[in-house]
């Protein structure tokens, strides 16, 4: 991986935006005091997560911004952007090119970005780690911290160390498990307390509901028994309503069709007898003209009465037997008035020929001298009685002419009316049994309203038998056998009596809290085992890879002490919790760092921190003027070492010394312009 390029605006001492070309192996930087040269070395470290601005050589996050010259106003944030090449994926992200950027604002604001996307400063701390960098290792050596190394406490040098290796991934992961684990076991103490707080009052309240134990089976049978036999009884009620209903409709059809029916034949025998012939109201005129004859028998018995009158008053003078006379009178008187009595027209014509044949006879029986009066009184009873037997014989054929005509409508009015008759007793025999049905019907739906009362006072609905499974009806026997037992089950559940359902419901609450307690319980059990087994891990993978580094480390030590000293020794000794350093130059009899000199400590810390390098080579390195004790061999030998290691480590160094510029491959110049502001101009060497 290879340091790109840089881009700084509003940091410190540079308010216009520059650009810092760093793709090569060695950069140096190079100005004269007070130009700002330090200023591209505190952005760095700025973008690698330093939080404390006194690290950056400021008292605060403002002093950060660029603050401004007699020429120049001051700018209200300072950005920085670093670029990365990560083809060989030191970054775990999936970008070619990885930009971190950082900016403040006046007011506080500090924010962190990957690709323009916002992070929190822990994730950057996290992805830096991975890539073995970080702003309180040695990838960056401020001015001034040439010894830093030398003169940290043994944890500082440790964690250095470790940082350098790479293993402050580990160390991360383990302290985030160490807190973890200690915010664990404070829970899982505190779950362990509530528990023993609870278990007292789960055991009293569960005293409580035992009374309750077998309610439950009790009220499932019961109300199974309750879904079998009402909603046997609720289908067998809905069959027979829905039966009748079908029954109900195909009479209302057949009565309909019996109706029309009904209605048809009703017209035909009104229109029967509607087509009565005039025959009868002839015969009833004929009736009435035979009326008014009989009638006129008055005339025909006065008329008798005068012939009879005349014959006692001229018996004298008639030359007949006074007692033949007499019967025959009395036989006249007796004839006629039959005759007059008599209705039926054949024996009033015959009877009329009998009185005829008589006087006709009392007359030719003897030689008698008839009298005017008696002539002419025998002549009206003949001629009466003459017309009133043709009449009679008239009004005779013409009444029987009319009721030949009567008795062929009789028939046809006798005919339709009984057909009426027969219909009318089919549409009443279909009208009795809609009736029947009808009933039947509303006994079933009164019935089904009877049931719904029923289960509503046993708690139920049809709509909850409806939900409900529930088997075909019983027979009656087996009815008889479940109302027994849905009524011992109903004494003995009021016995139990009701269930406090406050009761019931806190003592399960506090049964599934306490559950939910114990199972939490073991997890987090669990959790500060795995916690436990994840540090231990950790640790030994920490030690054994330090520990073999350090090993690789020594050796590096003494051969560059060697090389920078001519001879001597160094180690790095590490302690519990720390790491120690042993030295022995030539031609010194003292041994322990507190007896250098100030160049010695410098070329020390550079032997030190090379030998690290050396192990675990990091993707770049700033050093600020930490050559700047060197004297002219040392930093020949400072620059030929940075040759060496530039073949795995990118380096940028700040630095006044000749030697060191020589083995750059770019030059950046950095000048402060009249304005107060650094200027920078670059130089490629190679």
């Amino acid at each position: 991986m290879l340091l790109n390029r840089l881009e700084l605006q509003g940091f410190k001492s540079f308010p216009d935006k520059i650009n810092l070309d760093f793709n090569h192996r060695i950069t140096a930087v190079v100005g004269p005091n007070g130009s700002g040269k330090s200023n591209i070395t505190d952005s760095i470290r700025w973008l690698l997560g330093e939080r404390d601005a006194r690290n950056l050589r400021g008292g605060k996050g403002e002093d950060l911004i660029f603050a401004g010259t007699e020429s120049r106003p001051r700018v209200g944030l300072a950005q920085a952007t670093i670029y990365f090449n990560n083809s060989s994926n030191s970054f775990p992200l999936d970008f070619k090119e990885v930009s971190i950027s950082r900016r403040i604002s006046r007011d506080g604001i500090s924010q962190f970005f990957i690709n323009k996307a916002e992070v929190r400063l822990k994730d950057l701390i996290d992805i830096l780690a991975k890539a073995k960098l970080g702003a309180r290792g040695l990838a960056v050596i401020n001015q001034g911290e040439d010894d830093v190394f030398i003169k940290a406490s043994s944890l500082e040098r440790r964690a250095m160390i470790e940082e350098t290796l790479g293993l402050k991934e580990y160390q991360l992961k383990k302290s985030d498990a160490v807190r973890r684990l200690q915010t664990t076991a404070f829970n899982l103490e505190k779950v362990k307390a509530l528990i023993e707080e609870l278990k007292p009052h789960l055991r009293s309240l569960k005293r409580q509901v035992s009374r309750y134990e077998g309610r439950e089976e009790l009220a499932h049978e019961l109300r199974q028994l309750e879904n079998n036999f009402y909603g046997g009884r609720l289908i067998k009620l809905r069959e027979e309503s829905s039966e009748l209903s079908k029954q109900e409709g195909k009479l209302k059809e057949a009565t309909h069709k019996q109706e029309l029916a009904l209605k048809k034949v009703e017209e035909e025998f009104n229109g029967v007898s509607l087509s009565e012939p005039q025959a009868l109201k002839e015969l009833k005129e004929v009736q009435t003209e035979r009326e008014k004859l009989l009638i006129g028998r008055r005339e025909i018995e006065k008329t008798v009465a005068k012939l009879e009158a005349q014959f006692e008053f001229e018996e004298k003078n008639l030359d007949l037997d006074l007692s033949s006379i007499r019967r025959a009178v009395e036989e006249l008187r007796t004839l006629v008035k039959s005759l007059l009595e008599e209705d039926e027209l054949s024996l009033l014509k015959t009877g009329i020929k009998q009185v005829s044949e008589l006087i006709e006879g009392l007359f030719k029986s003897r030689k008698v001298e008839k009298s005017p009066d008696l002539e002419k009184n025998f002549k009206k009873l003949t001629a009466d009685l003459n017309s009133l037997d043709k009449e009679l014989e008239a009004l005779n054929k013409k009444e029987n002419s009319q009721r030949q005509l009567l008795e062929g409508f009789n028939q046809n009015f006798r005919r339709a009316y009984e057909l009426v008759e027969k219909e009318r007793k089919e549409f009443e025999k279909l009208r009795e049994e809609g009736s029947r049905i009808l009933l039947a019907k509303e006994r079933t739906d009164t019935r089904l309203i009877d049931l719904r009362e029923e289960l509503s006072q046993i708690g139920l609905s049809v709509e909850k038998l409806e939900k409900a499974s529930t088997n075909l009806p019983a027979a009656e026997a087996a009815e008889e056998q479940a109302l027994r037992r849905m009524f011992k089950l109903r004494s003995e559940l009021a016995g139990i009596g009701e269930v406090d359902e406050a009761l019931v419901k806190e003592a399960k609450e506090t049964e599934e809290r306490y559950e939910f307690l114990t199972h939490q319980t073991a997890d987090l059990e669990k959790a500060v085992a795995d916690l436990k087994s994840l540090i231990q891990e950790l640790d030994q993978k920490i030690y054994g890879e330090f520990s073999a580094a350090i090993k690789t480390i020594n050796e590096e030590f003494t051969k560059l002490i060697k090389v920078i000293f001519g001879g001597g020794k160094a180690r790095l000794v590490v302690q519990e919790a720390g790491v120690d350093i042993e030295i022995a130059l030539p031609k010194k009899k003292v041994k322990g760092l507190e007896v250098l000199s100030g160049g010695e400590r410098s070329l020390v810390s550079i032997a030190a921190l090379f030998s690290l390098i050396s192990v675990s080579p990091p993707p770049f390195l700033v050093l600020d003027e930490i050559d700047a004790a060197l004297d002219e061999n040392n930093a020949r030998r400072f620059s030929q070492i940075l040759k060496e290691f530039s073949r795995k480590t990118q380096f940028i160094v700040v630095t006044h010394n000749r030697a060191t510029m020589e083995a750059a491959d770019v030059l950046y110049g950095v000048t402060m312009s009249p304005d107060g502001t650094s200027k920078v101009v670059s130089l490629k060497l190679t």
